[in-house]
């Protein structure tokens, strides 16, 4: 110590260790903090990617710009945001519990989705949680197109492979090929037009049918979800009167 009070180098070395040292610990610390916010900080993300996704569904060409974003007034779809608090896709009926119900509005219907495409539909809902009929669901049932020709098809699952859906009735007619991509399609009243579904991995021929069946691969690894966004299209019920009014008469 008095090798150091009375030497200018001597003390400079070790004010400089001293640093480096309490420099580290504080390194630490702060990576610690971080670690410890990062759920925070990914909560705040799903919250700022539900807002940016509603402006987005609610442009017709899928553009943001400044003269194409809405007011709440003019919005057709509302999206929120939830976490997937269970996930089972081992059986031929798979579904998914979300921590958010009744008390946020979520009602049968609403599509489920997250940053790499669709994910499900919502079946049932209590109070606090919401269960979803994932597409890896032998009952699933989504209307789906090829997007460079525009023909339509349903989505369905086979049962089978968990990252692979099947797209069922596409006339023979539709132009398509392998690494097409397949979204959904305008006749949805539960999604909005072109969210991404997957890319086309084989076409076989129904010759009973004279359709194509397409094995479509996913783009979401559907063993493996996190934060996902809730859609609700307000307008589905004005649409689906109007229609049964016009199919009775």
């Amino acid at each position: 110590m008095l090798t150091i009070k009375s030497h200018s180098y001597h003390r400079s070395e070790y004010i400089n260790s001293a640093n480096n040292l309490t420099g580290g610990v504080y390194e630490k610390i702060n990576s610690s903090k971080e670690y410890l916010s990062l759920k925070e900080k990914n909560k705040s993300l799903a919250e700022e990617n539900a807002r940016l996704k509603e402006m987005l569904f609610n442009t017709k060409d899928t553009l943001i710009g400044k003269e194409t974003i809405l007011s709440n007034l003019d919005s057709v779809f509302t999206v929120k945001k939830a976490k997937v608090i269970k996930n089972v896709f081992n059986t031929r009926e798979n579904y998914l519990t979300l921590n958010i119900g009744k008390r946020e509005n979520i009602k049968t219907d609403m599509g489920v989705i997250n940053d790499k495409g669709i994910v499900g539909i919502i079946e049932k809902t209590s109070n606090n949680y919401a269960t979803v009929l994932s597409v890896l669901n032998t009952k699933s049932r989504i209307n789906a197109k090829i997007k460079n020709s525009n023909h339509f098809g349903t989505l369905v699952w086979d049962g089978k492979n968990v990252g692979y859906v099947q797209l069922i009735d596409v006339p023979r007619l539709a132009s398509l090929h392998k690494g097409d991509s397949i979204v959904t399609g305008s006749e949805s009243e539960i999604f909005p037009e072109n969210i991404p579904i997957g890319k086309v991995d084989k076409v076989f021929v129904d010759n009973k049918t004279n359709y194509y069946t397409i094995n479509v691969r996913l783009f979401n690894d559907m063993t493996s979800l996190g934060y996902v966004y809730i859609i609700n299209n307000k307008l589905k019920e004005e649409k689906k009167k109007l229609e049964n009014e016009t199919i009775s008469k």
